[in-house]
């Protein structure tokens, strides 16, 4: 990391990065971390098989405190999981097989050791599963129950926002759980911080009262910012959904071309936030204006799909978005769908019926929107009519290349 300083105080390096939202203690914080080697927690819910974007950042956040000398405690939630976090909801979490919450456990847990480093204890990865499915529920709300005052709790913006819509006693007591995993670390591993998104500072509120009630220990929470736009938009979601870090559900192409096709205004945030670029660097990329804009933004691409899918998958991803842009080259990290030729044969396909079928457009409205824009070309021939049948004899090769607006590609190729 080009900017590493042991000198630098890390909670200086993420502050003027853009990453700490808030405090609790924020000279104490900084004293503590400048001075001793900190173990910290971030916890991850498993609610789905790969991690997305969103988590990203905490993972970024993790690998700065580790490369500092700190030693991070990524916990999986197999215990928390069973309930759901009702922070950031408007309505409560499709509940989840135990089969499932361990099958997402054991996903995180191997994308966890591409970025952090648990060789001879420099970092623990623990479930809180371990703790929490094995709790007697009458002694959890004698011990831990009589410190949360629910006149309190309902303040909290995780719980303030869904008292209209309904909020489910299940989803009432998850602050009680994270709370108590941050007492349950502390008494394991010394544990003194606990961060996570800004969405979270209730939660970790919670839990460094609660070491304080139970123990007399005085600890540490620390949010950072949600990853936005600069209209206050969450990043990280594409027509498809979210933005997932398992290449089997986002290619390296497309994750590549998110970070190519963000807004002018985001670059710098983008930058500071999800690289390891030098600041200087960053603020040079980020000043660029106009078309000299773009190569920031092909940095910024290169840059975090070499964090998240290799330095070889980068260049790949780079290679393809140059070929295309500049009018053909290899189409082989293009995302690609295989359809049968029979779906062609005879009167064929409705263009229409095509594009939405490859989540091109978000729907057959979308999509006939699109073609009276002016926005899609099939082998860059634009597109006109949207009564089109995409026939057999269309592909050239069995292939044909899809282009929406100046950016989205797909390949369709028969089988």
């Amino acid at each position: 990391m080009a900017e590493l300083q042991q000198e630098r105080n890390v909670y200086d390096v993420l502050m003027e990065r853009g990453l700490i939202k808030q405090t609790t203690h924020e000279q104490e914080i900084r004293e503590l971390l400048g001075k001793e080697k900190v173990t910290f927690y971030i916890g991850f819910d498993p609610t789905a098989d790969s991690l997305h974007v969103g988590h990203f950042m905490q993972i970024i956040v993790m690998m700065y405190m580790q490369k500092y000398g700190h030693k991070p405690i990524v916990l999986i939630g197999g215990g928390t999981g069973m309930v759901g976090d009702p922070s950031g909801r408007s309505d409560m979490r499709t509940m989840m097989t135990k089969e499932v919450i361990i099958n997402n456990c054991n996903k995180f847990k191997e994308t966890f050791s591409k970025f952090i480093d648990f060789s001879d204890g420099k970092a623990i990865i623990d479930n809180n599963a371990d703790w929490l499915l094995e709790l007697n529920y009458v002694d959890f709300i004698r011990t831990i129950g009589r410190h949360f005052s629910v006149n309190r709790m309902l303040t909290a913006e995780c719980f303030k926002q869904r008292l209209e819509t309904g909020l489910s006693f299940l989803e009432f007591n998850y602050m009680l759980m994270q709370s108590y995993d941050f007492l349950e670390l502390h008494r394991r591993y010394n544990c003194k911080m606990q961060f996570g998104g800004d969405d979270q500072w209730s939660n970790i509120l919670g839990g460094v009262d609660l070491v304080r009630r139970e123990m007399g220990d005085q600890v540490y929470g620390m949010t950072f910012a949600l990853l936005t736009t600069s209209e206050g938009k969450k990043m990280g979601k594409t027509q498809k959904g979210a933005l997932w870090l398992d290449p089997n559900k986002t290619t390296p192409y497309e994750f590549y071309q998110y970070w190519r096709n963000v807004e002018d205004a985001d670059v710098k945030t983008c930058l500071s936030m999800l690289t390891f670029l030098p600041m200087d660097e960053v603020n040079e990329l980020a000043s660029l204006k106009d078309a000299e804009i773009n190569k920031a933004k092909e940095v910024l691409a290169y840059e975090v799909t070499k964090l998240v899918h290799s330095e070889e998958e980068a260049a790949k991803a780079q290679e393809a978005a140059r070929a295309l842009f500049s009018g053909g080259g290899n189409l082989q990290d293009v995302p690609k769908t295989q359809m049968p030729a029979s779906a062609f044969e005879g009167e064929g396909m409705g263009i229409v019926s095509l594009i939405a079928d490859l989540k091109l457009v978000s729907s057959k409205g979308d999509g006939f929107r699109t073609i009276e824009q002016g926005g899609l070309s099939i082998d860059d021939v634009k597109v006109t009519d949207t009564k089109l049948m995409v026939t057999k004899d269309l592909f050239k090769d069995g292939k044909i290349l899809i282009k929406k607006g100046k950016k989205t590609f797909h390949l369709v190729e028969l089988i």
